[in-house]
């Protein structure tokens, strides 16, 4: 296949003089006091350029008076297109805009908040669907615990199993590092159902700090069901003493 070759734009001497043209049409529309020096002049098309000069408003540091300029074939005047401030190499520029969907973080959501339905969510995958057999059906509904729309993918549920296992009820949390026994051998732990069951299970320990969480079986935390203290010695305190030959004057 042939390379394509992309044809240079001629210079334009009328265009490149008519700084002052420039000048005056954006001094026309900019705050006064607010055009600066005549940066550049660049070529855009054949018989269109433009030309810039700095911009002197405050807050906008880095950014350029664009004007653009065009003249008719074998005319010698340049005529004013449109006039724009445009950012320059060290403008400072808004982040990129992002749809709320799009914006939202884990934790963001709150009371009465809702999420927006993601269709395509690598996540979940299609669930359980009713087949018209009514023992099949019912397997799965009650006794397989579906009937949802969708269920989590491979692919969402390793991602979920990774989150818990780095968190704060995993085995590296600091909890979890000076505990001497893990959940694996606590009668509070409640083992999971299902593909998560030989890593994850739930925490039943009013008095542990992982009490109602996901907690994996390597954690650990000092309300373990097995693990016991030594009773401190109880304190011995001596008899009063009652000194009855000082007087405390009131």
């Amino acid at each position: 296949m042939a390379a394509t070759r992309t044809r240079a734009v001629k210079s334009d001497a009328v265009l490149a003089a008519a700084v002052e043209t420039a000048r005056e049409a954006v001094v026309a529309v900019a705050d006064p006091g607010t055009v600066g020096e005549h940066e550049a002049f660049a070529m855009d098309e054949d018989r269109l350029g433009t030309h810039y000069f700095t911009c002197t408003a405050p807050g906008y540091h880095g950014w350029r008076w664009a004007v653009s300029l065009a003249r008719v074939p074998r005319a010698k005047v340049a005529t004013v297109c449109e006039t724009h401030l445009v950012p320059g190499a060290e403008a400072l520029l808004s982040p990129q805009w992002l749809p709320w969907a799009e914006r939202l973080q884990p934790g963001d959501v709150g009371p009465g908040d809702v999420t927006p339905k993601i269709d395509d969510d690598p996540n979940l995958v299609a669930g359980f669907e009713a087949t018209g057999d009514e023992d099949v059906d019912e397997v799965g509904f009650f006794e397989l615990g579906l009937g949802r729309p969708r269920v989590l993918s491979a692919e969402g549920r390793d991602a979920a199993a990774q989150r818990w296992y780095d968190g704060e009820h995993g085995p590296s949390a600091a909890v979890a590092v000076k505990a001497s026994e893990h959940c694996s051998s606590c009668g509070y732990f409640v083992p999971m159902a299902g593909a998560l069951r030989p890593v994850f299970g739930v925490c039943a320990n009013e008095w542990s700090p992982s009490d109602g969480s996901v907690v994996s079986l390597d954690h650990g935390c000092g309300a373990h069901s097995e693990v016991d203290m030594d009773a401190p010695e109880p304190e011995r305190v001596s008899a009063p003493v009652l000194d009855e030959e000082t007087l405390e004057e009131l």
